[in-house]
Order: C-alpha cells, then structure tokens, then sequence
C-alpha cells in the first residue's frame, strides 16, 4: 500500500503546476500563497483510460486552527515539541478542490505573517492536519527536507534544508525511475516562484530569475522534478538596494 501511495503521490507531483507568491512589506510582514494546480493533459497521459473513470468531489475550505480544535484530545496527547509544530500553522487558510466533473483539481494555501522567518513549511500543511484527525505520530511522516525563508531588511533567502538524506536518496531513485518510464510523455510540471518586494532588486542568485522592469519582484520557473530529486537547487538569495 505504501508503495502505491508513493506512486501516486509522484504522478500528482509530477503532473501539476505550483506557484509560490510572497508579498513582502518593508517591515518584513507579507502574505505567502502556495497554489498547486493537476495539468490535466499530463495527468491524462499518466492516468490513461483510468482518467475518465475517476469520480471524485471535494471543495473545502479550512483554517488549520479548525483541526486543532475539533481534534483537541488528540493534540492534548502530543508531547510539547510536535505541539509547537502544529501551532506554527495556525493560522494557515487552506482550500482543496478536486472536481472529475469539472476535470479540476486545485490546492491553495494562503498565510499573512508577521516576519517571514515564522512562515512555515506550507507543502506539508494538509498532512499534518491528517496526523492530527488520525492521531499519527509525526515521526512517520516521510519529509526529507524543510523550506524556511529570511530577511533582514536588506538580503531575503530561501533556504532549503535536508533533514533526512537517507528518505531523499529512496526519493531521489523512485523518481529517476518514473522518468525514464515516462519519457516520451510532454509533462507539465513546473514550480514557479514570485517574489515581490519592498525595494528595487540589486542582485539574486539565480541567474535564471527573471527581474520585472521596475525591479520589486521577480521569476524563477524550476522544473519540479528537478525540486523533488534536488531541493536544494531552489535555494534562492535575493539582495535589495538600500
């Protein structure tokens, strides 16, 4: 079963569009939203005759603060660490939709903060929100790394850092595998970073981004396959003129 839920959960991967949007004020404050967006016309060449065939319906919407309160005995249980994870997504709006009649399926996460350093790692928002329904331990979970931002008035980064080499290297081989079974397929699969800033930009890292013409923000379009195999390569350093 794991097996095909780890199959599954690369066909979604590796058939959709993400977009992450951060609006960065000059106090540090902002709003972050993470869309996850099925191309349908790569599912379709993965799913095959199967993709007519799917009934499915869901359009919900939630503040991650709902969880915790409809599931308080269980998060009473949990030690003070997995407690302090949980509350860090408090206030994290959540809208899952997923329509076979309407051939949609579309997840965004939404979440103001008060300083980039407190956003947290959005991609792992509706599993944690499982674990507290079900009452799992967090150390099932199979995450292999941990997106976490910074800024300090003048340099904004985005770091990403792998908390377990041995679940990327399985990662990294189920993936590489998918690939080469799927290389004749056209896959859209790409995760798409715009940043909007305060102040004009003065440098980025990657010379990829693209820097709008009045120089407050930027795009960077990553193949997320190439994200899921090699996190770290979406690392992102941006400094702004003073």
């Amino acid at each position: 079963m794991k097996k095909l839920l780890a199959l599954l959960t690369i066909i979604l991967l590796t058939s959709c569009q993400i977009t992450e949007t951060i609006n960065l004020n000059s106090d540090g404050s902002g709003t972050i939203e993470t869309v996850a967006t099925r191309d349908e016309h790569s599912y379709m060449q993965l799913t095959g005759e199967n993709y007519s065939r799917e009934e499915r319906f869901r359009d919900t919407t939630y503040v991650f603060q709902e969880y915790i309160t409809k599931y308080a005995e269980n998060f009473a249980k949990l030690p003070a660490a997995e407690k302090a994870v949980f509350n860090q997504y408090k206030e994290v709006k959540v809208h899952l939709k997923e329509s076979s009649f309407e051939k949609e399926v579309k997840n965004t996460f939404t979440y103001h903060f008060s300083k980039v350093e407190a956003i947290p790692d959005l991609h792992k928002t509706t599993e944690y929100a499982d674990d507290l329904k079900h009452n799992y331990a967090l150390s099932a979970e199979e995450h292999y790394y941990h997106v976490s931002f910074t800024f300090d008035g003048i340099t904004f980064k985005r770091v990403i850092k792998i908390t377990n080499p041995e679940e990327l290297k399985k990662k990294q081989e189920e993936i590489e595998k998918f690939k080469k079974k799927t290389s004749g397929f056209k896959l859209v699969q790409t995760y798409n970073l715009e940043y909007h800033f305060p102040r004009k930009i003065k440098t980025v890292s990657n010379e990829k981004a693209i820097v709008s013409s009045d120089k407050k923000s930027l795009k960077l379009v990553l193949q997320l396959s190439d994200c899921l195999q090699n996190p770290e390569t979406s690392n992102l350093e941006v400094i702004l003129e003073q």
